[in-house]
């Protein structure tokens, strides 16, 4: 078949409805008029025969067809922007917008202190940030790339494995004087633990899993404060209003400066994955690479200093028993 250039050029205005999520949107970011929009729409669902959008006063959102459609053309809208800057020998190939996916912790402790270095970086590129409590349809959504902890599920997404990390309890020093420090994941029963709602089930995740060696531990916790956001939740533990379990990585350096203190050091939690997914693999938009090689980067240093510390901290062990 021939190639028609005006299917591109009509998907490219797809692409800025979505994008946009609407059609007045759409016509500023591409100097069109929104009828001309509304045509370019409706020419693309005439050649492909089936309606792509469903279209309301307020909002407009992809059918089945369309978001499978979109699913499809993403990554070579995105290939072909990348191939043409990369071919014209442009010194600065990250530009444009990057809309990530991002877990809410993640956001917060591990990529908040490194935003102003990352668009510093990159001045010709401006980052969406949205924090959310699912993946969900990362295309559909119009992301470019998604972080997000846990295993993926089965799709066509690419995911690079960034990190592993382990949950770890932890307390205020104030709380612990106030209530005494439980020795053993089993005396969590008769202490105020912060329950986490699952962002599935909308229940409290109360029970809590160990491990030591070939030992297992699974303790039912109970609280009478329920958040659905880290945040708070950090900032309720600091505060003495109960016990947390959360992720290592996030929290070492609260740990360092005294305000939180690790429970149960020698149980081992469950253990996470944080991944980067991506619509494809073949030829990955340069301002995608760059986040991902950036964050990568960044984890590695996070990692590194934990390392020194604890390498620190065994040193001075071993000078108090000499």
């Amino acid at each position: 078949m021939a190639f028609d250039g005006r299917v591109i050029s009509n998907v490219g205005v797809l692409a800025a409805v979505i994008e946009g999520g609407s059609f007045a949107r759409a016509a500023d970011a591409l100097g069109l008029s929104r009828s001309g929009v509304s045509r370019a729409v409706s020419r693309l669902e005439a050649r492909v025969g089936v309606r792509l959008l469903d279209r309301t006063t307020r909002a407009v959102a992809l059918t089945d067809e369309g978001r499978r459609l979109y699913s499809e053309v993403f990554p070579l809208l995105t290939g072909i922007e990348d191939a043409v800057t990369v071919t014209s020998g442009s010194s600065v190939a990250v530009r444009g917008r990057l809309r990530v996916n991002v877990d809410a912790f993640f956001s917060r402790l591990l990529l908040a202190p490194h935003i102003r270095e990352f668009l510093e970086l990159y001045p010709d590129l401006s980052l969406e940030l949205v924090a959310k409590d699912q993946l969900g349809d990362l295309v559909g959504e119009g992301f470019d790339i998604a972080i997000r902890f846990g295993t993926p599920p089965e799709s066509s997404l690419v995911a690079r494995k960034l990190l592993d990390t382990r949950m770890i309890t932890v307390a205020s020093a104030d709380y612990l004087r106030a209530h005494g420090h439980p020795q053993a994941p089993s005396e969590l029963g008769r202490h105020a633990c912060i329950q986490v709602r699952d962002s599935l089930s909308g229940h409290p995740i109360g029970d809590w899993r160990y491990q030591r060696g070939g030992e297992v531990a699974e303790v039912k916790t109970t609280g009478r404060l329920l958040v659905a956001e880290f945040g708070t939740m950090l900032g309720a533990c600091i505060d003495g209003v109960g016990i947390a379990r959360v992720k290592a990585i996030g929290v070492q350096h609260l740990i360092a400066q005294g305000l939180l203190v690790e429970l149960f050091p020698d149980w081992q939690g469950e253990r996470f994955p944080l991944y980067a997914l991506y619509a494809s693999r073949h030829l990955p938009a340069a301002k995608v690479r760059a986040f991902i090689d950036f964050v990568q980067e960044r984890l590695e240093d996070v990692n590194n200093a934990r390392k020194a510390e604890r390498d620190v901290a065994k040193r001075d062990t071993i000078k108090l028993t000499v």
